[in-house]
């Protein structure tokens, strides 16, 4: 999945269909001259309706084409005949999305299952036929219902990233460089902050035929919480990630404090993001040697407490085998 491919925000301009009318016709043929109401009802406007796909990873669909209208439901006609209905418009997006009244900012619903299917826009109901409506007293009414119009509506579509392990650090601290080496994924790397501006989402092949996602998302700053840098943008991608590897580089001044920054903004954005299983993985360790990965180990036991950690490089490959074992061991408890 390439960045500029990666949609992860759109708004929709949506319109379910009106209903149609009901008819008011009375019933006539060949020896019977009154043969009273046989108006059918109007069929139901066509439905809006959000569907999740499994095999979608992005709304880029939605990039070029934002208006979506529904069918309008048919009139109803003589003998009791009701209208067809309108024909419904489903629109698939990515598991992980999340519907929003563009105008109140409300959350909707979300999408987190395939095949999962919510009604964005209710399509109008049809009127009711005059035979409906007739009586001891007015056995042949003359009128019908209307259809209902359908509902116009703005929506915003926001993914968050539904992967199995989520990249979390500081910028440039490897998250791509080990997301290309781990995975076919191409994200854009280079050597200066926030090179990775939208999730970058790669397949990494494990033993047995067998697999999981891994997600690399923009770097993180102290005060991302409140907005800064690109702060909420890649905060709520974090959200949906079964397991979070937080990447520290090896040569970082202090690998404990800059863990605790990163775990302090997650908890200002959402407390619950500390409940995710976690790993620190120290990048960058080609440049160690084995006395002073000793050394370290002793502070990082002291410091980290509880939390796994594993010392790899992404350029000599070190360790990487290791944190796969460490990943796929996390995904499966």
């Amino acid at each position: 999945m390439t960045e500029g491919n990666f949609v992860d925000y759109v708004k929709l301009n949506i319109a379910s269909g009106n209903g149609g009318k009901g008819s008011a016709h009375l019933h006539r043929e060949k020896y019977v001259p009154k043969g009273g109401p046989d108006g059918g009802d109007g069929g139901r406007g066509g439905h809006i309706i959000i569907r999740g796909n499994e095999n979608l990873w992005t709304l880029l669909g939605f990039k070029y084409k934002r208006h979506f209208k529904a069918g309008h439901g048919e009139h109803g006609s003589k003998n009791r005949s009701t209208g067809a209905d309108g024909t419904d418009v489903i629109l698939d997006v990515p598991l992980g999305t999340v519907v929003r009244d563009s105008d109140t900012n409300d959350v909707l619903f979300e999408i987190t299952e395939h095949g999962e299917e919510k009604i964005a826009a209710e399509g109008g109901k049809g009127g009711r036929g005059n035979w409906h409506f007739k009586t001891p007293t007015n056995q042949t009414p003359r009128y019908a219902q209307p259809g209902i119009p359908g509902q116009d509506k703005e929506l915003t579509l926001e993914l968050k990233v539904l992967a199995d392990v989520g990249l979390v650090g500081f910028p440039n601290a490897g998250k791509s460089t080990l997301l290309s080496v781990m995975t076919s994924a191409k994200p854009k790397i280079a050597d200066y902050e926030f090179t990775t501006l939208k999730p970058n989402l790669g397949i990494v092949k494990y033993r047995d035929f067998r697999s999981f996602v891994m997600a690399d998302i923009p770097g993180i700053i102290e005060g991302a919480a409140e907005g800064k840098g690109l702060g909420h943008y890649f905060l709520r991608h974090i959200e949906r990630n079964s397991i979070l590897l937080f990447l520290i580089p090896a040569d970082s001044t202090d690998i404990s404090q800059e863990y605790e920054i990163l775990l302090n903004e997650l908890r200002k954005y959402n407390p619950e993001l500390l409940d995710k299983n976690r790993l620190v993985a120290i990048s960058k360790s080609d440049m160690l040697d084995d006395e002073l990965i000793g050394e370290m180990k002793i502070e990082l036991d002291k410091d980290l407490k509880e939390t796994p950690y594993i010392f790899i490089s992404s350029v000599s490959e070190m360790g990487l085998d290791e944190l796969k074992d460490k990943l796929w061991l996390l995904l499966n408890e």
